[in-house]
């Protein structure tokens, strides 16, 4: 059975989620809080601590707290796949490749994957959704050293990451992501339910091993309406570079 504080901790995350807190605003203060669930400070104490080591809620405002992020707001200060995130959500993630097939390694594949032109990868284009959904499509390339293993896992696998790390104990550990926005071409616009050039977020990313050594990199498009991404930066900590477009 959970302690208090964790439960209070779970009470206050699906509040924010619910945006009865919403993002900017102000957590009641300690005391306010202490009273609302009955339990000593102490006790509420620990249950911000929590928040705040996730990245909900920030520094102090006087005697209450502000709210950073909710849980649908994914973070690019740590690297978490799909379902992860929407399982942190409280939602199902789905998935279901639609093509799968091996080709030579073009200029662009051969530089992100660190091989050499026309080496055999895999290209997998998947559609991933919430509760059954579509909200994303991924074009994924994986490196020859990993494919044998991705080929493996069944086409309706919710998340390749962590059967990847079940079957082969493999761990993304870095990401590097490139944002813009593109318009739906026809394939994506069939894919996702939404009409020809309706816009879609684009994260191009490249994952690596601990080590650097490069698993897949993806094109990846998101239904506007769906997802939505928040970067939360400080003075003292900034993740975002900001580049001109390529």
């Amino acid at each position: 059975m959970p302690a208090r504080h964790e439960e209070i901790a779970d009470e206050l995350r699906r509040a924010i989620d619910r945006e009865e807190y919403t993002v900017g605003s102000l957590l009641p203060a300690e005391t306010d809080l202490a009273a609302q669930y009955g339990v000593a400070r102490g006790t509420v104490r620990q249950a911000v601590a929590a928040l705040t080591s996730e990245g909900l809620i920030g520094s102090r405002q006087g005697a209450r707290r502000v709210v950073l992020a909710s849980r649908r707001s994914q973070s690019f200060a740590e690297l978490r796949s799909f379902a992860q995130w929407a399982r942190a959500m409280g939602r199902e993630a789905t998935g279901h490749v639609v093509e799968q097939e091996h080709r030579p390694a073009t200029a662009e594949d051969a530089v992100r994957l660190q091989l050499p032109e026309r080496t055999p990868v895999l290209h997998v284009l998947r559609v991933r959704g919430l509760d059954g959904e579509p909200v994303l499509l991924e074009r994924t390339v994986y490196a020859d050293w990993i494919s044998p293993a991705v080929e493996a896992i069944e086409p309706d696998c919710a998340s390749v990451t962590q059967r990847l790390y079940e079957d082969t104990g493999l761990v993304f550990a870095y990401g590097e992501h490139v944002i813009d926005a593109v318009a739906a071409g026809a394939q994506d616009a069939d894919l996702l339910g939404v009409r020809r050039t309706s816009p879609l977020l684009r994260v191009r990313r490249v994952t690596t091993t601990r080590e650097g050594r490069p698993v897949e990199w993806s094109d990846d498009r998101y239904r506007s309406d769906a997802v939505s991404f928040s970067v939360h930066n400080s003075i003292g900590n900034n993740a975002l570079a900001r580049k001109t477009a390529e």
